[in-house]
């Protein structure tokens, strides 16, 4: 497994890295429908763990906003990114904190980006830091030990991922952001259209299960970091 500071991508080949664009955008859909705010002019938003980028690409499409960072601790992935967005007023940096950050954003987002953060507490403050007043965190996540098919999936995506795979509860999650100081609400994902299936996948060979993660299992939590 490679090192943090060595690690060109999250994932173990190139193929799987590049898919979660496709895979990912419905997600990324309805995680930007689920925001409570419906625009984001003026506004300065972080993506923690950005990968490609995506993300952010669809979210200015939809809500705009008016400077955006995008980190991940993936070298390649960030130069993806990069290339793949100049048309959007963000910056891409390969980090592993955000120390220098404080009281910098509006909104930050994470997609799927927490199971693999080995100290929660940590990630929770640094978040609550980088946050403005009344900033508002938005951390969407399925691979939860709440989630049933949870102890299989942690041993395939352990086998694709670089990175150490943790075993959280939505519970763990929930406490270590009030931890932080954030007041804490969450929601299932619900997702409302009609939802691709891959016969021959892996991680979800089961229809049923697939349709149960995306509507109930995933989960978004909102964390506002009081005025």
């Amino acid at each position: 497994m490679a090192t943090v500071h060595q690690l060109q991508t999250w994932a173990t080949t190139q193929a799987e890295e590049d898919g979660m664009n496709d895979g990912h955008a419905i997600l990324w859909r309805r995680m930007i429908e689920l925001m409570a705010e419906r625009s984001l002019e003026g506004k300065r938003v972080l993506d923690f763990g950005c990968n490609q980028g995506g993300l952010l690409r669809m979210l200015y499409q939809s809500h705009g906003f008016a400077k955006a960072l995008g980190i991940d601790i993936a070298a390649e992935s960030i130069e993806k990114a990069r290339s793949y967005s100049p048309m959007i007023p963000a910056r891409f940096e390969v980090r592993k904190t955000l120390n220098g950050l404080e009281n910098e954003f509006d909104v930050a987002l994470s997609h799927e980006v927490l199971y693999l953060i080995p100290d929660l507490d940590d990630h929770a403050n640094q978040i609550f830091n980088s946050l403005k007043p009344g900033g508002v965190y938005y951390a969407a996540c399925g691979c939860h030990l709440d989630n049933p098919e949870w102890q299989d999936w942690k041993s395939e995506i352990q086998s694709m991922s670089n990175l150490p795979v943790q075993d959280y509860s939505l519970d763990d999650y929930a406490h270590a952001f009030n931890r932080a100081g954030f007041l804490v609400s969450a929601r299932p994902f619900q997702v409302n259209e009609f939802i691709p299936i891959k016969v021959d996948c892996s991680l979800m060979p089961k229809v049923a299960a697939k349709l149960h993660y995306c509507t109930s299992v995933k989960t978004m939590f909102r964390l506002v970091k009081a005025s």
